[in-house]
């Protein structure tokens, strides 16, 4: 289990789908880097968010299934990270309902996912709408200290804090800490087979673990312009070394750079280099998640020792709240 020592780091995963080079990249790299670095971090699969997009059972679980191996193999550890269900911690949706009597409408009008979802076609009701007041609960609950996030997703930490002030000032108690935001500066945004960042909403994505044959023809389905193999080439305006960049040092992909603008470089030879480079970075997480497959009360075992060290929090988050107002 893990002990307290640094600051208490908190953010979630949606089980929405498998997970990707967008996620690693954009995400889980930093969350073990603040773990091997000696935060405090509650990393949680954020199963009832994902309740806005699927609403089948049987893939729910098996996504939320597939995150939690994946978080493992890739090196969160539960020795040194509280890992744990969403849904394994229901004082937060006690704490939902005592932030909404709080929340302002015209504050989740505003809120960007909710536009944005909309935009996509997706019809709205009121979990689209209160979303950002469960993710304010999964903030507050720990008592977390700062909370991971791309500059795309820092409205979300700014309602948080707007959240907790309002309940702090409405009940004239400081019953929550504001946290701060820890901004993840990705290298680069990592595209998508298609040129556009990549995101499973887009269905662009290149997963982590896709068996061997299926990656490399995922990767040589990466959109390429037309230019001839002789014709020097830009890479900055190439996605496969967009992709290529993210496991090379600076040296490396200064070489490959070079060879671009020369002329003679093919794209189906880049896309080759990627597909094993993918392979080799995460070889050592694809051991590790095969065995995690066949030992599953392992498995089961970090999620509960997760969860009985994340509901001691939360209930003494939730106890304080439901003190202030006056709820007995």
């Amino acid at each position: 289990m893990a002990q307290p020592h640094g600051r208490r780091v908190l953010s979630g995963i949606q089980p929405s789908g498998k997970l990707h080079l967008g996620n690693y990249f954009g995400a889980l790299r930093q969350y073990i880097e603040l773990q091997d670095r000696g935060e405090e971090p509650f990393y949680f699969v954020a199963n009832y968010h994902a309740l806005t997009s699927i609403q089948d059972r049987e893939q729910l679980r098996r996504n939320t299934w597939d995150v939690v191996l994946d978080m493992l193999a890739l090196g969160l550890d539960p020795e040194r990270a509280t890992i744990f269900l969403q849904s394994d911690v229901p004082e937060v949706c006690e704490l939902t309902w005592l932030l909404s009597v709080v929340t302002p409408l015209s504050l989740l009008e505003k809120a960007h996912s909710y536009k944005d979802k909309l935009a996509r076609g997706l019809a709205p009701n009121h979990g689209l709408f209160a979303y950002p007041v469960l993710m304010a609960a999964d903030i507050l609950a720990y008592d977390s200290e700062i909370v991971p996030v791309g500059q795309d997703q820092k409205q979300h930490l700014e309602i948080t804090r707007d959240l907790a002030q309002r309940f702090n000032q409405a009940f004239g108690r400081e019953v929550f800490a504001l946290p701060d935001a820890y901004i993840v500066e990705s290298t680069a945004v990592v595209p998508g087979v298609d040129g556009q960042k990549m995101s499973k909403s887009y269905g662009n994505t290149i997963e982590l673990f896709l068996p061997e044959k299926a990656l490399r023809k995922r990767v040589s389905a990466i959109v390429t312009d037309s230019t001839p193999v002789e014709a020097p080439k830009d890479p900055e305006a190439c996605n496969v070394y967009a992709l290529l960049r993210l496991f090379l040092d600076d040296e490396q992909a200064a070489d490959w750079a070079q060879r671009y603008r020369a002329g003679g470089l093919g794209y189906g030879e880049v896309k080759q280099a990627l597909a094993e480079a993918i392979l080799a970075a995460f070889a050592p997480a694809r051991e590790r998640r095969r065995k995690l497959e066949a030992d599953p009360d392992t498995v089961r075992d970090v999620l509960r020792d997760g969860a009985a060290r994340a509901r001691e929090i939360a209930a003494r988050t939730v106890a304080r709240a439901r003190d202030a107002a006056g709820i007995v």
